[in-house]
């Protein structure tokens, strides 16, 4: 295409020639069997990737040792009772023409013995600081029985079929350990001076290499900077890249960050695009191999212009492959404007994996159900009445149009988006406003008659006359009752938020959850003095572990104050009562209070239906208020039902 010349343009990584230079990299699914046997799920999600154009997949990281086990549902590759299994993974991928790689690792520290079954191994007896358990350091003949194991690992992958391997150098694990001065404190022949915390790693490169042949590509990932004091740096890591590449590695893969700099390895939304490119370069300029760039690339335009740049050869689309595995085609075919972007949350693919759950997708409900959501036409085409234009209502009016119905979208208010445009207001979350912009155009491209500004009473509906209704008419913000809750010093969060209410210098916000810390960070650039004020112990404790780290961060650089444990009781003219410690204690100062205690189901219009003889479903936060995931996979899964 004119407009993404390079990047769809073939490439090559050793001889393996690949269509584009779209690189899925490996993202562990937990879709595997619990020993780490291929599951029919693992193979329809690689095989909706493989179709919708990616050139080159790289499976999840699989463990090339049981005590290298880092998940509870991981690949394994570990014996030969696996291959059978991964040929067919193959096999499901090379239908649809993209090459497929496997990712060898072992976990090393970061994992735990209820996941591995055996004592954790690693360089040196010194905890993750994010694990707490403490390893076992590895002896001279533990150390040769994991490069063995790479080895036959690599071996298997060939056997099984796969393009080629990648070996898993990178974000603290076993092998990045054993590189890095953060975890490796050995003082023997395998720590120390570089050349010393490099002989495990090549040991391992050359393990790999001897068991697949000359021939056989084998990538490398890295953490170019590990982003934690005393860890490896870019001026480190150029040095391993030109020894690897001596090596014969025939592509570098260059990530960044470890556990405990964990918002490295998976950006955030408040992280830029393509955040890790500079690394990528730096790789660049010391090597003569393809190198992969990758970092929260979710736009072509960003993807293209790093080709063009040359800071990279290949670009890996991560969690832009989960949000829209069609993301190649589209680019290839000029239907950018199709395109459905990331937005960088963590909630449905890294919050739900660390949870050990099987991953998802907060705007992509098929992730990991590509065999039950279809997208295929519907038996019989019926008409469907949606009642609410937010995320959950337009996701089931773009699906159920998608498979053949009559669809039209009553929205009461005069624009469609429900609470994204709430969500994307505060700081560093304006990229929840490209899925807005996704779903109001995919109304208009699949024709859903979309009709704002109107009122769903029964008699309306029963007027219009459809064959089933699905009510998904949102959520309002839950107010608080105690004595002083109505002065006019006292507004909603929501309603600061999308400006309808004003407020004076000093703040005090009740609710210290994601919608109040977002609220007390809004006000706080906007140079107000906050204070947050929380009946838990901690504040943003429904946020993931990325996003609220950072989240927190931001909050204490701009000098909000948090008051944890303490219950509100009364509000006053310049003043709250709360409950702390058993004892009641008086907050002064503020000029104004704002509430933030989370929402109540706008479920007026589903118990009018109920017993109304009309077929009707309610979805989202119509039934229980929860998270922008939620109200996405129940209409992507209601368009299905209908």
């Amino acid at each position: 295409m004119a407009g993404f010349p390079n990047l769809t343009s073939p490439t090559k990584i050793g001889n393996m020639d690949l269509r584009n230079r779209v690189v899925m990299p490996p993202m562990v699914t937990n879709y595997a069997y619990e020993d780490g046997s291929v599951t029919d799920r693992l193979r329809a999600y690689h095989a909706e990737r493989a179709k919708g154009g990616v050139g080159l997949i790289i499976v999840e990281a699989s463990y090339v040792h049981p005590s290298g086990k880092g998940f509870q549902n991981e690949v394994g590759i570990y014996s030969d009772k696996f291959i059978r299994g991964l040929r067919s993974l193959v096999d499901a991928v090379h239908a649809h023409g993209a090459k497929i790689a496997i990712q060898l690792y072992h976990g090393g520290r970061q994992t735990t013995s209820d996941v591995t079954g055996e004592p954790l191994l690693a360089p040196s007896p010194i905890p993750d600081p994010t694990k707490g358990e403490t390893p076992k350091e590895m002896s001279k003949d533990e150390i040769a029985m994991i490069v063995r194991a790479f080895g036959e690992a690599a071996r298997r992958a060939k056997a099984a079929g796969f393009d080629a391997v990648e070996i898993h150098g990178a974000h603290g694990y076993l092998i990045d350990e054993f590189l890095s001065p953060y975890a490796n404190k050995r003082t023997d022949e395998y720590g120390g001076p570089l050349e010393n915390r490099l002989r495990f790693p090549l040991e391992v490169v050359r393990a790999v290499r001897q068991a697949v042949g000359p021939d056989f590509p084998v990538l490398y990932r890295m953490s170019a900077d590990e982003k934690v004091p005393g860890g490896l740096t870019l001026d480190e890591t150029k040095e391993v890249a030109k020894r690897l590449e001596r090596e014969g590695v025939n592509a570098l893969h260059v990530s960044a960050g470890v556990y405990e700099s964990a918002v490295w390895i998976i950006q955030p939304m408040s992280l830029p695009r393509a955040c890790l490119a500079d690394l990528a370069s730096g790789i660049k300029s010391v090597v003569k191999i393809p190198v992969i760039a990758v970092g929260r690339i979710n736009d072509p335009e960003v993807a293209e212009g790093l080709l063009a740049q040359g800071k990279a050869d290949l670009v890996a689309m991560g969690r832009q492959l989960l949000t829209d595995p069609d993301t190649p085609r589209k680019i290839a075919e000029g239907r950018v404007g199709e395109l459905r972007r990331c937005i960088a949350c963590c909630q449905g693919c890294i919050d739900e994996l660390f949870q050990d759950h099987p991953i998802g997708c907060t705007v992509n409900a098929r992730v990991g159900f590509e065999s039950q959501f279809t997208l295929a036409k519907a038996p019989a085409a019926r008409r469907v009445l949606v009642v609410g234009g937010g995320p959950a209502g337009m996701e089931t009016a773009r699906v159920a149009a998608l498979r053949g119905h009559q669809v039209t979208l009553w929205e009461k208010g005069p624009s469609l988006g429900g609470q994204l445009p709430l969500a994307a207001t505060p700081p560093e979350k304006g990229e929840i406003a490209t899925f807005r912009d996704f779903l109001m155009r995919e109304m208009g491209r699949l024709k859903v008659n979309v009709q704002v500004n109107r009122e769903a009473t029964l008699d309306a509906i029963r007027t219009e006359n459809p064959d089933v209704v699905v009510v998904a008419t949102g959520a309002r913000p839950a107010r608080v009752n105690v004595p002083g809750a109505d002065r006019p010093n006292v507004v909603m969060s929501w309603d600061v938020l999308t400006g309808k209410a004003t407020v004076g210098k000093k703040v005090a916000i009740i609710g210290g959850g994601l919608v109040g810390c977002e609220t007390a960070e809004h006000l706080a650039e906007k140079g107000h003095e906050v204070t947050v004020i929380e009946m838990l112990p901690r504040v943003a404790s429904d946020v993931g572990p990325l996003v609220g780290a950072l989240l927190l961060d931001r909050l204490a650089g701009r000098g909000v104050k948090i008051v944890t444990g303490a219950k509100l009781a009364s509000i006053g003219e310049r003043e709250v009562t709360v409950q702390k410690d058993g004892k009641s204690e008086t907050l002064s100062g503020f000029d104004s209070v704002v509430i933030a205690v989370g929402s109540a189901p706008e479920d007026g219009l589903a118990k009018q239906l109920e017993g109304a003889g009309i077929d009707y479903y309610v979805i989202g936060d119509a039934w229980r208020p929860r998270r922008i995931t939620h109200a996405v996979f129940e209409g992507m899964r209601v368009a299905h039902e209908i």
